[in-house]
C-alpha cells in the first residue's frame, strides 16, 4: 500500500493530528522575592517531556503523541516596536506525531518554540513549524497547553486545531484562525502514557 500524508488540520471535522508534548524538568522554582532574598536567580520556567494522548475523535488505533522541550528566555526575542521583546519569550522543540494505521499515513511536524508562560502546573507554549510532511504546516504557529498531574491525577494537553480556534468566515463558513503567541486551548485530552513536568516561574520584570 502506498503511504501518503495526510492534512493534520481539523477545521470543522474531527479527523485529525494530535500528539505528544514533552515535559519532565525541575522542581517548582520558589517565589521571585524568596529567590532573591536569598541571593539566587529565579528559575526559568520549563515544560519538558512526552507522552501518547487519548482523543476521542479518531479510531482507537491512531498513535498521537507530543514532545516538548522548552524554557523561558525573557525579552529576548525583540520585535517592531517591542524592541525588549516580551516576558514570556522562550526557545526550544516541540514535536506532533499522528500515526492512522489503517490509512497507512503518519504524520509528523517539528517546531520551534517561541512563547511560554506558566500558572501553577499549567503551562501554555507556542511554537512555528518548521518541518512537517503535512502540506500548508511549515511556517505556521500551534499552540499546546500542559498540565502536569498531581496527587495521581493524570498529565493532561491542550491543542489549537481541531475542536478549538475555529473563526468563521462573512459567509458563516468555518475557517482556521491564526495563533498568537502562548495561545492555546484548555488543556483537553488525557495523557495515556508518558508524562510531563511544568517547572512554574513568575514573569520577570522589565530588563
Amino acid at each position: 500500500m502506498k503511504s501518503r500524508t495526510r492534512t493534520l488540520v481539523l477545521a470543522g471535522t474531527c479527523a485529525a493530528l494530535v500528539a505528544t508534548l514533552v515535559a519532565a524538568g525541575p522542581a517548582p522554582a520558589a517565589p521571585v522575592a524568596s529567590a532573591a532574598t536569598a541571593g539566587a536567580a529565579p528559575k526559568a520556567a520549563s515544560v519538558r517531556g512526552g507522552g501518547t494522548v487519548h482523543y476521542p475523535y479518531v479510531p482507537a488505533s491512531h498513535d498521537i503523541r507530543f514532545t516538548v522541550d522548552a524554557e523561558s528566555v525573557p525579552w529576548s526575542r525583540p520585535l517592531p516596536g517591542l524592541e525588549q521583546g516580551l516576558p514570556t519569550d522562550a526557545r526550544g522543540r516541540v514535536t506532533v506525531y499522528h500515526a492512522q494505521p489503517e490509512e497507512n499515513v503518519t504524520a509528523v511536524a517539528e517546531a520551534e518554540v517561541d512563547c511560554l508562560v506558566t500558572g501553577g502546573r499549567t503551562a501554555t507554549v507556542t511554537a512555528v513549524v518548521t518541518t512537517s510532511n503535512v502540506p500548508g504546516w511549515e511556517g505556521r504557529r500551534i499552540g499546546l497547553s500542559v498540565q502536569d498531574g498531581e496527587r495521581g491525577a493524570p498529565d493532561r494537553v491542550g491543542f489549537s486545531w481541531g475542536i478549538a480556534n475555529v473563526d468563521p468566515k462573512p459567509d458563516g463558513s468555518p475557517a482556521q484562525a491564526t495563533v498568537g503567541t502562548c495561545m492555546a486551548p484548555a488543556p483537553f485530552t488525557e495523557v495515556t502514557k508518558g508524562g510531563f513536568k511544568v517547572t512554574p516561574a513568575a514573569l520577570a520584570p522589565r530588563p
